[in-house]
Protein backbone atom coordinates (compact mmCIF):
# COMPACT_ATOMS: atom_id res chain seq x y z
CA UNK A 1 0.00 0.00 0.00
CA UNK A 2 1.73 3.28 -1.03
CA UNK A 3 2.16 6.47 1.29
CA UNK A 4 -0.20 8.30 2.31
CA UNK A 5 -0.22 12.00 0.97
CA UNK A 6 -0.85 14.84 3.82
CA UNK A 7 -3.97 16.83 3.30
CA UNK A 8 -3.50 20.53 2.21
CA UNK A 9 -5.73 23.46 2.43
CA UNK A 10 -7.98 22.79 -0.74
CA UNK A 11 -9.11 19.28 0.79
CA UNK A 12 -9.67 20.43 4.47
CA UNK A 13 -11.77 23.43 3.10
CA UNK A 14 -13.60 20.54 1.16
CA UNK A 15 -14.15 18.55 4.31
CA UNK A 16 -15.15 21.56 6.20
CA UNK A 17 -17.86 22.36 4.47
CA UNK A 18 -19.58 19.12 5.24
CA UNK A 19 -19.33 20.12 8.43
CA UNK A 20 -21.07 23.09 7.47
CA UNK A 21 -23.98 21.49 5.74
CA UNK A 22 -24.49 18.61 8.96
CA UNK A 23 -24.33 21.56 11.06
CA UNK A 24 -27.34 22.91 10.02
CA UNK A 25 -29.68 19.91 10.29
CA UNK A 26 -28.34 18.92 12.91
CA UNK A 27 -29.05 22.54 14.67
CA UNK A 28 -32.10 23.09 12.82
CA UNK A 29 -33.36 19.88 15.19
CA UNK A 30 -31.06 20.63 17.89
CA UNK A 31 -32.72 24.02 18.47
CA UNK A 32 -36.06 24.11 17.08
CA UNK A 33 -37.75 20.96 17.57
CA UNK A 34 -39.02 21.39 20.94
CA UNK A 35 -39.50 24.94 20.02
CA UNK A 36 -42.16 24.10 17.37
CA UNK A 37 -43.62 21.12 19.02
CA UNK A 38 -43.81 22.68 22.48
CA UNK A 39 -44.50 25.97 22.04
CA UNK A 40 -44.74 28.75 24.61
CA UNK A 41 -48.13 30.20 25.46
CA UNK A 42 -46.82 33.39 23.75
CA UNK A 43 -46.10 31.26 20.60
CA UNK A 44 -49.79 29.90 20.88
CA UNK A 45 -51.47 33.28 21.54
CA UNK A 46 -49.71 34.51 17.79
CA UNK A 47 -51.07 31.86 16.34
CA UNK A 48 -48.95 28.51 16.60
CA UNK A 49 -50.30 25.18 16.09
CA UNK A 50 -49.94 22.41 18.63
CA UNK A 51 -49.45 19.21 16.99
CA UNK A 52 -48.70 17.29 19.98
CA UNK A 53 -49.60 16.03 23.18
CA UNK A 54 -48.72 19.15 25.53
CA UNK A 55 -47.27 19.12 29.15
CA UNK A 56 -46.08 16.35 31.79
CA UNK A 57 -47.63 12.60 30.94
CA UNK A 58 -45.67 10.37 33.03
CA UNK A 59 -43.34 10.51 35.88
CA UNK A 60 -41.96 14.31 35.22
CA UNK A 61 -41.85 13.21 31.59
CA UNK A 62 -42.81 15.56 28.46
CA UNK A 63 -43.90 13.72 25.12
CA UNK A 64 -41.71 15.77 22.93
CA UNK A 65 -38.82 14.80 26.06
CA UNK A 66 -39.73 11.46 25.48
CA UNK A 67 -39.58 11.59 21.94
CA UNK A 68 -36.40 13.46 21.59
CA UNK A 69 -34.97 11.18 24.40
CA UNK A 70 -35.65 7.64 21.92
CA UNK A 71 -34.33 9.24 18.80
CA UNK A 72 -31.06 10.09 20.83
CA UNK A 73 -30.76 6.92 22.51
CA UNK A 74 -31.12 5.24 19.25
CA UNK A 75 -28.47 7.48 17.39
CA UNK A 76 -25.80 6.17 20.05
CA UNK A 77 -26.69 2.49 19.81
CA UNK A 78 -26.70 2.50 15.92
CA UNK A 79 -23.92 4.75 15.79
CA UNK A 80 -21.24 1.42 16.72
CA UNK A 81 -22.70 -0.91 14.53
CA UNK A 82 -22.23 2.08 11.68
CA UNK A 83 -18.52 2.50 12.48
CA UNK A 84 -17.36 -0.98 12.60
CA UNK A 85 -19.08 -1.42 8.93
CA UNK A 86 -17.59 1.88 8.08
CA UNK A 87 -14.19 0.31 9.51
CA UNK A 88 -14.44 -2.51 8.09
CA UNK A 89 -15.85 -1.29 4.61
CA UNK A 90 -13.52 -2.73 1.40
CA UNK A 91 -14.47 -0.57 -1.44
CA UNK A 92 -12.45 1.15 -3.98
CA UNK A 93 -14.01 4.37 -3.37
CA UNK A 94 -12.45 4.24 0.71
CA UNK A 95 -13.84 3.22 4.26
CA UNK A 96 -16.37 6.67 4.67
CA UNK A 97 -16.81 8.34 1.33
CA UNK A 98 -19.70 5.64 0.14
CA UNK A 99 -21.41 5.97 3.21
CA UNK A 100 -21.44 9.57 3.19
CA UNK A 101 -22.50 9.98 -1.36
CA UNK A 102 -25.73 7.62 0.52
CA UNK A 103 -26.82 9.10 3.03
CA UNK A 104 -26.66 12.82 2.47
CA UNK A 105 -30.12 12.79 0.61
CA UNK A 106 -31.95 11.15 2.85
CA UNK A 107 -30.68 12.86 5.97
CA UNK A 108 -31.81 15.96 4.02
CA UNK A 109 -35.07 14.80 3.49
CA UNK A 110 -35.80 13.71 6.92
CA UNK A 111 -34.89 16.97 8.60
CA UNK A 112 -37.77 18.34 6.45
CA UNK A 113 -40.36 15.19 7.12
CA UNK A 114 -39.83 15.23 10.86
CA UNK A 115 -41.68 18.91 10.76
CA UNK A 116 -44.30 18.40 8.22
CA UNK A 117 -45.49 14.88 8.57
CA UNK A 118 -46.98 14.95 11.67
CA UNK A 119 -49.07 17.62 10.28
CA UNK A 120 -52.38 15.11 10.93
CA UNK A 121 -55.28 16.55 12.91
CA UNK A 122 -54.46 14.33 15.78
CA UNK A 123 -52.49 14.51 18.37
CA UNK A 124 -52.43 10.86 19.00
CA UNK A 125 -51.44 10.07 15.06
CA UNK A 126 -49.09 13.32 15.39
CA UNK A 127 -46.84 11.86 18.26
CA UNK A 128 -46.50 8.21 16.23
CA UNK A 129 -45.35 10.40 13.80
CA UNK A 130 -43.20 12.60 14.96
CA UNK A 131 -41.45 9.16 16.81
CA UNK A 132 -40.95 7.43 13.26
CA UNK A 133 -39.57 10.69 11.55
CA UNK A 134 -37.39 11.45 14.63
CA UNK A 135 -36.14 7.83 14.75
CA UNK A 136 -35.40 7.97 11.16
CA UNK A 137 -33.50 11.29 11.22
CA UNK A 138 -31.26 9.89 13.73
CA UNK A 139 -30.56 6.83 11.73
CA UNK A 140 -29.63 8.80 8.48
CA UNK A 141 -27.42 11.24 10.44
CA UNK A 142 -26.00 8.61 11.72
CA UNK A 143 -24.75 7.58 8.29
CA UNK A 144 -23.60 10.01 7.97
CA UNK A 145 -21.56 11.68 10.72
CA UNK A 146 -20.16 8.90 11.63
CA UNK A 147 -18.04 7.61 8.63
CA UNK A 148 -17.71 11.58 8.00
CA UNK A 149 -16.33 12.06 11.94
CA UNK A 150 -13.81 9.46 11.26
CA UNK A 151 -11.50 10.92 8.18
CA UNK A 152 -10.64 13.70 11.32
CA UNK A 153 -7.54 11.92 12.01
CA UNK A 154 -7.01 10.35 8.53
CA UNK A 155 -6.92 13.63 7.11
CA UNK A 156 -5.07 15.49 10.23
CA UNK A 157 -1.56 13.56 10.67
CA UNK A 158 -0.20 15.76 12.12
CA UNK A 159 -0.41 17.95 14.95
CA UNK A 160 -0.50 21.05 13.25
CA UNK A 161 -3.02 19.83 10.30
CA UNK A 162 -4.85 18.19 13.61
CA UNK A 163 -5.30 21.43 15.01
CA UNK A 164 -5.27 23.31 11.90
CA UNK A 165 -8.79 21.38 10.63
CA UNK A 166 -10.27 20.96 14.07
CA UNK A 167 -10.67 24.96 13.45
CA UNK A 168 -11.82 25.01 10.00
CA UNK A 169 -14.40 22.07 11.33
CA UNK A 170 -15.03 24.49 14.18
CA UNK A 171 -15.54 27.33 12.27
CA UNK A 172 -18.13 25.83 9.39
CA UNK A 173 -20.20 23.86 12.85
CA UNK A 174 -20.55 27.38 14.45
CA UNK A 175 -22.03 29.11 10.66
CA UNK A 176 -23.74 26.20 10.07
CA UNK A 177 -25.22 26.57 14.08
CA UNK A 178 -26.25 30.07 13.38
CA UNK A 179 -27.35 29.66 10.13
CA UNK A 180 -30.08 26.95 11.25
CA UNK A 181 -31.24 29.96 14.10
CA UNK A 182 -32.11 31.74 11.04
CA UNK A 183 -34.99 29.82 10.76
CA UNK A 184 -38.04 32.26 12.56
CA UNK A 185 -36.02 34.99 11.02
CA UNK A 186 -36.84 33.54 7.42
CA UNK A 187 -39.86 32.16 8.50
CA UNK A 188 -41.46 35.76 9.36
CA UNK A 189 -41.05 37.15 6.53
CA UNK A 190 -43.22 34.54 4.76
CA UNK A 191 -45.40 34.43 7.75
CA UNK A 192 -48.11 37.19 6.09
CA UNK A 193 -48.88 35.19 3.30
CA UNK A 194 -48.10 31.42 4.10
CA UNK A 195 -48.94 31.38 7.40
CA UNK A 196 -46.60 30.28 10.96
CA UNK A 197 -46.69 26.63 10.28
CA UNK A 198 -46.29 26.85 6.35
CA UNK A 199 -43.71 29.25 6.34
CA UNK A 200 -41.92 27.55 9.45
CA UNK A 201 -41.72 23.95 6.82
CA UNK A 202 -40.75 26.17 3.65
CA UNK A 203 -37.85 27.84 5.70
CA UNK A 204 -36.47 24.40 6.70
CA UNK A 205 -36.88 22.84 3.21
CA UNK A 206 -34.71 25.86 1.87
CA UNK A 207 -32.15 25.42 4.45
CA UNK A 208 -31.87 21.92 4.11
CA UNK A 209 -31.55 22.12 0.29
CA UNK A 210 -28.45 24.28 1.24
CA UNK A 211 -26.94 21.45 3.42
CA UNK A 212 -26.97 18.65 1.17
CA UNK A 213 -25.28 20.88 -1.36
CA UNK A 214 -22.85 21.36 1.38
CA UNK A 215 -22.43 17.44 2.21
CA UNK A 216 -22.18 16.41 -0.92
CA UNK A 217 -18.83 19.11 -1.72
CA UNK A 218 -16.31 16.33 0.57
CA UNK A 219 -18.48 13.28 -0.52
CA UNK A 220 -17.94 13.72 -4.43
CA UNK A 221 -14.66 16.04 -3.99
CA UNK A 222 -12.19 13.86 -1.61
CA UNK A 223 -10.16 11.13 -3.02
CA UNK A 224 -9.88 9.56 0.37
CA UNK A 225 -7.51 6.82 -1.03
CA UNK A 226 -5.10 10.03 -1.29
CA UNK A 227 -4.98 10.71 2.39
CA UNK A 228 -6.31 7.29 4.09
CA UNK A 229 -5.72 4.27 5.18
CA UNK A 230 -8.24 2.47 3.59
CA UNK A 231 -7.29 -0.88 4.91
CA UNK A 232 -10.55 -2.48 6.14
CA UNK A 233 -10.47 -3.45 10.36
CA UNK A 234 -10.83 -7.20 10.83
CA UNK A 235 -11.84 -6.39 14.47
CA UNK A 236 -15.77 -7.33 15.09
CA UNK A 237 -17.76 -4.75 16.46
CA UNK A 238 -18.17 -5.74 19.77
CA UNK A 239 -14.31 -6.45 20.15
CA UNK A 240 -13.48 -3.01 18.57
CA UNK A 241 -15.91 -1.33 21.02
CA UNK A 242 -14.48 -2.93 23.95
CA UNK A 243 -11.29 -2.01 23.50
CA UNK A 244 -12.30 1.93 22.44
CA UNK A 245 -13.78 1.82 26.03
CA UNK A 246 -11.20 0.20 27.79
CA UNK A 247 -8.69 3.04 26.75
CA UNK A 248 -8.19 4.88 30.21
CA UNK A 249 -7.60 8.49 28.57
CA UNK A 250 -10.94 7.92 26.04
CA UNK A 251 -12.43 7.06 29.50
CA UNK A 252 -12.02 10.63 31.17
CA UNK A 253 -12.45 12.22 27.81
CA UNK A 254 -15.97 10.67 27.69
CA UNK A 255 -16.99 10.83 30.87
CA UNK A 256 -16.32 14.56 30.47
CA UNK A 257 -17.95 14.76 27.07
CA UNK A 258 -20.78 13.54 28.53
CA UNK A 259 -21.55 16.30 31.10
CA UNK A 260 -20.72 18.74 28.34
CA UNK A 261 -23.50 17.65 25.83
CA UNK A 262 -25.68 17.60 28.97
CA UNK A 263 -24.91 21.25 29.48
CA UNK A 264 -24.29 23.06 25.83
CA UNK A 265 -27.45 21.49 24.66
CA UNK A 266 -29.39 22.80 27.63
CA UNK A 267 -27.98 26.32 26.53
CA UNK A 268 -28.77 25.61 23.20
CA UNK A 269 -32.46 24.06 23.40
CA UNK A 270 -33.23 26.62 25.56
CA UNK A 271 -31.79 29.52 23.98
CA UNK A 272 -35.11 30.72 22.29
CA UNK A 273 -37.00 30.50 25.11
CA UNK A 274 -34.04 33.06 26.88
CA UNK A 275 -34.45 35.73 24.71
CA UNK A 276 -38.22 35.66 24.16
CA UNK A 277 -39.68 34.65 27.59
CA UNK A 278 -36.38 36.10 30.27
CA UNK A 279 -35.15 38.79 27.93
CA UNK A 280 -38.60 39.80 25.99
CA UNK A 281 -37.61 39.62 22.62
CA UNK A 282 -38.96 38.86 19.68
CA UNK A 283 -37.98 34.91 18.49
CA UNK A 284 -35.71 36.57 15.47
CA UNK A 285 -33.89 37.78 17.92
CA UNK A 286 -32.41 34.10 18.56
CA UNK A 287 -30.46 33.99 15.41
CA UNK A 288 -29.14 37.70 16.10
CA UNK A 289 -28.19 36.81 19.47
CA UNK A 290 -26.10 33.35 18.18
CA UNK A 291 -24.83 35.01 15.52
CA UNK A 292 -23.27 37.54 17.87
CA UNK A 293 -21.39 34.80 19.73
CA UNK A 294 -20.09 33.10 16.74
CA UNK A 295 -18.91 36.43 15.71
CA UNK A 296 -17.32 37.41 18.78
CA UNK A 297 -16.00 33.78 19.04
CA UNK A 298 -14.56 33.70 15.31
CA UNK A 299 -11.97 36.08 17.00
CA UNK A 300 -10.75 34.16 19.54
CA UNK A 301 -10.07 31.18 16.98
CA UNK A 302 -6.44 32.90 15.52
CA UNK A 303 -5.49 32.46 19.18
CA UNK A 304 -6.77 29.80 20.49
CA UNK A 305 -5.10 27.77 17.44
CA UNK A 306 -2.09 29.39 18.22
CA UNK A 307 -1.93 28.62 21.98
CA UNK A 308 -3.09 25.25 21.58
CA UNK A 309 -0.01 24.45 19.99
CA UNK A 310 2.34 26.13 22.51
CA UNK A 311 0.86 25.28 25.84
CA UNK A 312 -1.25 22.25 24.35
CA UNK A 313 -5.17 21.47 24.30
CA UNK A 314 -5.53 20.45 28.05
CA UNK A 315 -5.18 23.60 29.75
CA UNK A 316 -7.74 25.59 27.50
CA UNK A 317 -10.12 23.45 27.56
CA UNK A 318 -10.39 22.98 31.12
CA UNK A 319 -10.29 26.75 30.95
CA UNK A 320 -13.12 26.48 28.43
CA UNK A 321 -15.36 24.51 30.75
CA UNK A 322 -15.22 26.93 33.44
CA UNK A 323 -15.72 29.95 31.64
CA UNK A 324 -18.79 28.86 30.49
CA UNK A 325 -20.34 27.79 33.91
CA UNK A 326 -20.13 32.02 34.24
CA UNK A 327 -21.83 32.13 30.89
CA UNK A 328 -24.38 29.59 32.26
CA UNK A 329 -24.65 31.45 35.25
CA UNK A 330 -25.37 34.79 34.27
CA UNK A 331 -28.08 33.97 31.58
CA UNK A 332 -30.24 32.18 34.80
CA UNK A 333 -30.32 35.57 35.81
CA UNK A 334 -30.74 37.61 32.82
CA UNK A 335 -33.84 40.07 32.80
CA UNK A 336 -33.61 41.03 36.51
CA UNK A 337 -31.86 43.67 38.69
CA UNK A 338 -33.35 46.22 36.33
CA UNK A 339 -30.37 45.85 33.93
CA UNK A 340 -31.77 46.52 30.08
CA UNK A 341 -32.53 43.70 28.27
CA UNK A 342 -30.33 44.36 25.38
CA UNK A 343 -27.25 44.08 28.05
CA UNK A 344 -28.24 40.71 29.21
CA UNK A 345 -28.04 39.84 25.61
CA UNK A 346 -24.86 41.62 24.76
CA UNK A 347 -23.08 40.06 28.10
CA UNK A 348 -23.89 36.52 27.51
CA UNK A 349 -23.14 36.58 23.70
CA UNK A 350 -19.53 37.69 24.79
CA UNK A 351 -19.19 35.52 28.12
CA UNK A 352 -20.69 32.19 25.61
CA UNK A 353 -17.97 33.48 22.85
CA UNK A 354 -14.97 32.70 24.44
CA UNK A 355 -15.44 29.06 25.27
CA UNK A 356 -17.38 28.25 22.44
CA UNK A 357 -14.32 28.68 20.10
CA UNK A 358 -12.12 26.43 22.17
CA UNK A 359 -14.62 23.84 22.88
CA UNK A 360 -15.49 23.98 19.08
CA UNK A 361 -11.76 23.57 18.16
CA UNK A 362 -9.83 21.38 20.63
CA UNK A 363 -11.96 18.48 21.53
CA UNK A 364 -12.13 17.30 18.28
CA UNK A 365 -8.40 17.55 17.95
CA UNK A 366 -8.30 15.94 21.59
CA UNK A 367 -10.04 13.19 20.19
CA UNK A 368 -8.14 12.64 17.05
CA UNK A 369 -4.34 12.62 19.69
CA UNK A 370 -5.77 9.76 21.70
CA UNK A 371 -7.45 7.33 18.53
CA UNK A 372 -4.01 8.02 17.05
CA UNK A 373 -2.07 6.82 20.20
CA UNK A 374 -4.29 4.08 20.32
CA UNK A 375 -3.25 3.09 17.26
CA UNK A 376 0.13 3.13 17.81
CA UNK A 377 -0.27 1.15 21.00
CA UNK A 378 -2.54 -1.45 19.39
CA UNK A 379 -1.70 -1.56 15.45
CA UNK A 380 -5.66 -1.29 14.79
CA UNK A 381 -6.76 2.18 12.81
CA UNK A 382 -10.61 2.24 14.65
CA UNK A 383 -11.04 5.48 14.19
CA UNK A 384 -14.58 5.20 12.97
CA UNK A 385 -14.87 3.63 16.67
CA UNK A 386 -13.49 5.96 18.49
CA UNK A 387 -16.00 8.76 16.76
CA UNK A 388 -18.75 6.87 17.10
CA UNK A 389 -17.81 6.38 20.47
CA UNK A 390 -17.37 10.76 20.78
CA UNK A 391 -21.13 10.64 19.06
CA UNK A 392 -22.56 8.34 21.94
CA UNK A 393 -21.03 10.34 24.49
CA UNK A 394 -22.80 13.65 22.48
CA UNK A 395 -26.04 11.54 22.07
CA UNK A 396 -26.05 10.39 25.53
CA UNK A 397 -25.79 13.87 26.45
CA UNK A 398 -27.98 15.74 24.23
CA UNK A 399 -30.61 13.19 24.97
CA UNK A 400 -30.51 13.44 29.14
CA UNK A 401 -30.55 17.86 28.42
CA UNK A 402 -34.03 16.94 26.36
CA UNK A 403 -35.49 15.32 29.11
CA UNK A 404 -34.18 17.37 32.13
CA UNK A 405 -35.05 20.88 29.60
CA UNK A 406 -38.48 19.56 29.27
CA UNK A 407 -39.77 18.17 32.09
CA UNK A 408 -37.44 21.47 34.11
CA UNK A 409 -39.15 24.22 31.90
CA UNK A 410 -42.63 22.51 32.13
CA UNK A 411 -42.27 22.34 35.96
CA UNK A 412 -42.13 26.11 36.88
CA UNK A 413 -44.19 28.90 35.60
CA UNK A 414 -43.36 32.60 34.95
CA UNK A 415 -40.38 31.73 33.38
CA UNK A 416 -38.42 30.29 36.58
CA UNK A 417 -38.47 27.21 34.90
CA UNK A 418 -35.89 28.21 32.00
CA UNK A 419 -34.00 30.09 34.28
CA UNK A 420 -33.26 26.29 36.39
CA UNK A 421 -32.57 24.53 33.06
CA UNK A 422 -29.67 27.04 32.90
CA UNK A 423 -28.99 26.81 36.86
CA UNK A 424 -28.86 22.96 35.94
CA UNK A 425 -26.10 23.85 32.27
CA UNK A 426 -24.13 25.49 34.77
CA UNK A 427 -23.56 22.20 37.53
CA UNK A 428 -23.18 20.12 34.77
CA UNK A 429 -20.41 21.83 33.01
CA UNK A 430 -18.45 22.77 36.14
CA UNK A 431 -18.72 18.57 36.78
CA UNK A 432 -17.21 18.18 33.24
CA UNK A 433 -14.23 20.77 33.24
CA UNK A 434 -13.07 19.04 36.90
CA UNK A 435 -13.57 15.38 34.97
CA UNK A 436 -11.43 16.73 32.23
CA UNK A 437 -8.57 17.82 34.25
CA UNK A 438 -7.97 14.01 35.14
CA UNK A 439 -6.60 13.74 30.97
CA UNK A 440 -3.02 12.99 30.64
CA UNK A 441 -2.32 14.93 27.72
CA UNK A 442 2.08 14.18 27.90
CA UNK A 443 0.94 10.30 27.99
CA UNK A 444 -1.12 10.47 25.22
CA UNK A 445 1.41 12.96 22.98
CA UNK A 446 4.34 11.40 24.32
CA UNK A 447 2.98 7.60 22.35
CA UNK A 448 2.86 9.70 19.05
CA UNK A 449 5.88 11.27 19.20
CA UNK A 450 7.79 7.86 20.44
CA UNK A 451 5.83 6.53 16.96
CA UNK A 452 7.32 9.44 15.27
CA UNK A 453 10.76 9.10 16.46
CA UNK A 454 10.81 5.24 15.48
CA UNK A 455 9.21 6.25 12.22
CA UNK A 456 12.20 8.36 11.36
CA UNK A 457 14.64 5.58 12.57
CA UNK A 458 13.37 3.42 10.14
CA UNK A 459 13.86 5.48 7.35
CA UNK A 460 17.56 6.58 7.73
Amino acid sequence: MGEKRLANGAVIRKFAIGQLGWAILSGIISNWLVYYYMPSETLVNQGMTVFITQGIVFAGLTVIGIITACGRLLDGFIDPFIASKSDSLASPLGRRIPFMRKAAAPFAAMTVLVFVIPGTSSVVANNVLLFVCLMLFYVTLSLYCTPFNALIPELGRTQELRVNLSTYISVTYFVGTAAAYLVTALAGILEPSLGPVTSFRVTVAMLAVVALACMLVPAFGIDENLYADTQPSSTPMGQSVAKTFKNREFQIFEGSDVLYWVSITMFQTGLPYYVTELMGFDDSWTFVFFAAMTLISLLFYAPVNVLAKRIGKKKLVAFAFFFFCLAFSVTSVCGQFGVPQIVWGVVVAFLAAVPMAILGILPQAVLADIAEADAVQTGENREGMFYAARTFSMTLGQTLAMVLFTSISSAAAGGMGYRLTAIVATAFCLIAGLVFTRYHEGKVLGVISARGADDVSASE
